[in-house]
């Protein structure tokens, strides 16, 4: 699978999980080079707290476009380590 933003493959894999409708990339699988800090945070009640990245491609950013769990509850144990996008992020086979 692929994610795409601003004309750019910004992560692809075939070590997808699924969650929820969600593709949870590996961490290893997402370029670095897109990603920007952001202080942004959400909480799932069985999934813990999620943190967010805003992606950077083509001088253009988006807000808070990826989220990933650093300690996921013991529930959502199998998207430690790994990334989901949305806000237009394509995501295809």
């Amino acid at each position: 699978m692929q994610a795409v933003w601003n004309g750019q493959v910004i992560a692809e894999s075939e070590d997808i999980v699924s969650v929820e409708g969600n593709a949870y990339f590996p961490r290893s699988a997402v370029r670095a080079d897109v990603l920007a800090p952001s202080s942004h945070t959400s909480v799932c009640p069985w999934k813990g707290t999620a943190r967010y990245f805003s992606l950077e491609v083509n001088g253009k950013r988006n807000e808070n476009a990826a989220w990933y769990y650093d300690e996921p509850k013991t529930a959502a144990a199998e998207i430690k380590d790994r990334v989901a996008f949305w806000k237009g992020v394509q995501v295809k086979p």
